[in-house]
């Protein structure tokens, strides 16, 4: 044996005991207190099984009551009202608006601004009180097949019913009015209209968050960024050249994902291609501008990943992309309209599925150019700060 075998040996004979778990010790406590400093992680590990607890506890709901329904009465009679009760007191359906025209009517249904219509005719009760069996319109919007599904499928034996006492028409009833339930832009219910036009907006959100957020903080931590701002550049001159080459990309996304929806899967586009160009334009920048703002909170990419994720998490919850969002509580809508892909997931199906124009969008529209001048204002803002 040599010399430095010799030493290695004995080195090893006098190691302390219990010297692994010392060294491992230490390790662990390193690594607390370097999860301590890191606050942006500590606060994932704390808000993000908080959030999907509160979220799915209390805001989701796949059997959605209480529905904006708008009404159309052509004849104002004690019946007519009794069967508005009637439609009142199964908790589907919440009438928010009475209107006096077909026209009103439909542009409500279009809009989104209402998921259901009541459509009592004229000589509505003199044709029940001669047998006649009337016919009673109830129009759905069934772009959100779950929302509208439940609602129409109990809508026959609940008016039975409820109307048995008023009408005095025996046990078992038999109805002396007809219900034609009418769903709209969906009528087959086909799961894949609904959700095809929500993965546009979806895939987007995710997407161009990661990208912004990604973007900004990667130069920061190679040390590029300090170069930059050596540079005679303005924080919006900085600003708009990380997000315009990212508004092209999400464009592609957007028109790849809507190309093989038509292609594929069948999902019809019956309104303007153009107008729904330049809105997915406008929602693409809006979640840019956000990102850009993530990137401006953080430290390093980690952080950015954790940060998008999240703000993507309420978005896919609460936007009415995986549950009907009329089902959610007001609290959750509130939270809800704060979120672009909310407003986007509205403009895409009211576009491609109900052939939706500019008038019936505005409220939405201008939901998304708001929510881009915030995010921008405030990115804008702190990299100044940044600079300064």
């Amino acid at each position: 044996m040599s010399a430095t075998d010799t030493v290695h040996a004995a080195g090893e004979a006098r190691e302390p005991s219990f010297g692994f778990w010392r060294r491992s010790y230490a390790m662990l406590v390193k690594e607390f207190i370097q999860l301590r400093r890191d606050r942006v992680s500590f606060a994932m590990i704390v808000m993000i099984p908080v959030m999907q607890l509160l979220l799915f506890g209390y805001a989701i709901n796949t059997t959605p009551r209480h529905l904006p329904t708008a009404v159309l009465i052509q004849e104002d009679s004690d019946l007519a009202r009794s069967v508005l009760k009637a439609l009142e007191n199964t908790s589907y359906f919440r009438f928010t608006r009475e209107v006096h025209s077909v026209a009103e009517f439909d542009d409500l249904l279009q809009s989104g601004k209402v998921l259901f219509g009541v459509e009592i005719p004229r000589g509505f009760e003199r044709a029940v009180r001669r047998g006649d069996r009337p016919a009673l319109l109830v129009a759905a919007d069934a772009t959100d097949p779950v929302a509208a599904g439940s609602a129409l499928g109990a809508l026959g034996m609940v008016m039975q019913t409820a109307l048995a006492h008023d009408l005095h028409i025996g046990d078992p009833p038999a109805m002396p009015f007809e219900i034609r339930a009418h769903a709209r832009y969906n009528p087959a219910a086909e799961s894949r209209l609904n959700i095809v036009p929500g993965l546009v907006g979806t895939i987007l959100t995710m997407t161009m968050l990661i990208f912004t957020a990604l973007s900004v903080t990667r130069e920061v931590e190679r040390g590029t960024m300090e170069n930059l701002l050596s540079m005679p550049i303005k924080p919006v001159e900085v600003m708009f050249g990380k997000i315009i080459p990212y508004v092209i990309v999400g464009f592609i996304q957007a028109s790849l994902i809507v190309s093989i929806g038509v292609l594929l899967f069948g999902v019809p586009i019956l309104g303007s291609v153009l107008l729904l160009a330049a809105l997915t334009t406008l929602f693409i920048t809006t979640n840019l501008s956000i990102g850009y703002t993530f990137s401006t909170l953080v430290q390093n990419q980690l952080q950015a990943m954790q940060m998008s994720m999240m703000f993507f998490l309420p978005s896919i919850l609460l936007s009415g992309f995986m549950f009907p969002f009329a089902g959610m509580p007001v609290w959750a809508q509130y939270l809800g309209e704060g979120l672009p892909l909310t407003h986007y997931i509205r403009i895409v199906r009211a576009i491609m599925l109900k052939g939706a124009e500019p008038s019936n969008l505005q409220y939405d529209t201008i939901a998304l150019f708001v929510l881009m001048l915030v995010a921008m204002t405030i990115a804008v803002t702190r990299f100044r700060r940044t600079l300064d």
